[in-house]
This record gives C-alpha cells, sequence and structure tokens, in this order.
C-alpha cells in the first residue's frame, strides 16, 4: 500500500455554486406551486435535493494535514491540499496529522548486558510520510508507534554495558550519539511499514535500578579512587626516576644502593600521600 495524490476542486468556488443551486431550486419550487406548474415544482425540488447531496463532497483540510479518501472500503488516493476541498461524495475520508510529534516513554526497567538492572526512557521525535501506510497497513498507528517504540529502546538497552569497561566498548552512559543512531535505526526499521519516519530518537533517562543504585555507586567511586592512584603512581615514579637521573648526571651526590632506595621510598611517600609530609632535618652526619 502506497500513497497515491489525488486532485480535489476548491471548495468555496464549489460551496457558492451549490448555494446558488439551492435558491434555484428554491425559486423554482415556489414558482411552480403559485403557478400551478408541477413540472418545474418537481425540477425544483430535482436540483435542490442534488445540490444538498452535492454538500456533503466539502470537507476541510487544515495545514500539515492529509485527507485519505475511500471509496466503498477501497483506498482512492489522498488529498494534501489545505482549506476547504471537494470530492466526490461518495469518497469516505479519514484526516491524519503529517505533523511533527514526539512523546517520551515511561521509565522502562531492564536489564543491560552485563545483567545489571537499569531504568532507561527515551524521547521519539516522529512525523507520518505516507498516510495511505499509516492508514491501511496497520490497526492503529499511534498506539504502534508507541508500543513498537518500547520494544526497540527494550531491545537496544540489552545490547550495551551501562557503563565502559575496556577502550573503545561503547556504552549507554558514555556514548549517547552513537546509542541514540542505533536507536533511530532500529526504531525505522520497526515502523517503516506504518509510513512513519523517525526523526530523532534520544535517551532522556539513564539510571541504576534502586535495589542496586548504591551499590554501583560505591563501584563507580571506587573505580574513579583506582583510577587516580594509578596515574599518581605513575606520576611519582616518573619524578623518582628524573630526580635520581639528574642527580647521577650532574654529580651532586653519589648515592649507593641502599641509599637510593631509601631515597625513592621518601619521594613516594612525598608525592603520592594524600596529605603535606612534615619533613625532618637531620642535623648530624649523613649516617
Amino acid at each position: 500500500m502506497r500513497e497515491n495524490p489525488i486532485r480535489s476542486l476548491p471548495g468555496i468556488p464549489v460551496l457558492l455554486v451549490l448555494l446558488a443551486a439551492l435558491l434555484v431550486g428554491g425559486f423554482l419550487l415556489l414558482t411552480g406551486a403559485s403557478q400551478d406548474a408541477p413540472a418545474r415544482a418537481v425540477a425544483g425540488v430535482a436540483v435542490a435535493v442534488v445540490a444538498f447531496f452535492l454538500l456533503f463532497g466539502l470537507y476541510m483540510v487544515e495545514p500539515n494535514q492529509a485527507a485519505v479518501l475511500s471509496l466503498f472500503g477501497k483506498y482512492v488516493g489522498t488529498v494534501k491540499q489545505d482549506g476547504l476541498r471537494w470530492n466526490n461524495p461518495f469518497y469516505g475520508k479519514k484526516k491524519l496529522s503529517l505533523r511533527v510529534r514526539n512523546f517520551e516513554s515511561g521509565k522502562l526497567k531492564v536489564n543491560e548486558l552485563d545483567g545489571s538492572p537499569i531504568e532507561i526512557a527515551a524521547v521519539i521525535v516522529w512525523q507520518v510520510v505516507d498516510s495511505a501506510e499509516a492508514v491501511y497497513n496497520v490497526d492503529d498507528y499511534e498506539s504502534f508507534v508507541h508500543i513498537q517504540s518500547e520494544s526497540a529502546l527494550r531491545a537496544m538497552a540489552t545490547s550495551y554495558p551501562y557503563d565502559q569497561h575496556e577502550p573503545g566498548q561503547l556504552s549507554l552512559r558514555s556514548h549517547a550519539s552513537e546509542i541514540s543512531q542505533h536507536l533511530r535505526d532500529e526504531l525505522q526499521e520497526r515502523l517503516a511499514d506504518a509510513g512513519v519516519q523517525v526523526l530523532d530518537a534520544r535517551i532522556s533517562h539513564l539510571a541504576y535500578a534502586p535495589e542496586i543504585a548504591q551499590a554501583m555507586l560505591q563501584r563507580q567511586q571506587a573505580n574513579a579512587v583506582v583510577a587516580a592512584r594509578t596515574r599518581i603512581v605513575a606520576g611519582a615514579v616518573g619524578m623518582v626516576e628524573l630526580a635520581l637521573a639528574e642527580l647521577q648526571k650532574n654529580g651532586v651526590v653519589h648515592l649507593d644502593e641502599e641509599r637510593k632506595a631509601q631515597m625513592v621510598s621518601n619521594l613516594l611517600v612525598v608525592l603520592c600521600g594524600e596529605r603535606g609530609t612534615q619533613p625532618i632535618v637531620n642535623a648530624g652526619t649523613l649516617y
């Protein structure tokens, strides 16, 4: 089923003509009854009845709206010209909006790739682009969009972990643009048969489920502390190596292995400690 544009007549000129025909029919009916002319009266009634029946062919189409026309259950075509329009009075007319619409899904509770329960919601921006498919391919295209959007969101959430555990790994929290593109493609594939185009799809809410939120927060804090400590230690080791190399290069002092070890230990304590160190000044000999 594909959309078939069909022409329609401007409604205002048709309305004026039909009103004039009603007046003519009424005039013929009155003059025929007063002049005892049955033929004129019958002609007046016929003209008035036909004009009144043709008035049912008028219908209104608003901007960014389409009227799907059918004749005794058979699809005839779609009218998208806005304003007052006229077509065959026998045509059935079903109107639907072509405007851009959006909705936010409810918070869904699903298990991400690693099996942890999370809460996720998304904002979907969509538009009807084929009126015939929207009306005849699905029973209720609005309900179809909502249900398929939640289904696609569930499928997408189970395909990625919440957090990035390895370099280059896609995750729900760290790769918003890639996740949104995946969700949009998944939705477009599901909604193509309904004549709907998905313009945008983005995650609006993402969090761990309440029952594990505290544990996951502690885990994130621990990972952050480990990462920070790893960086501090790497920097401290580099500084110690640089200090020893400069001392040896300039010949400032000559240290045996035991004194080097002690110096390295002291420097690492100073550089890696969370608090400022208190120096102890040795006023005697080195040993």
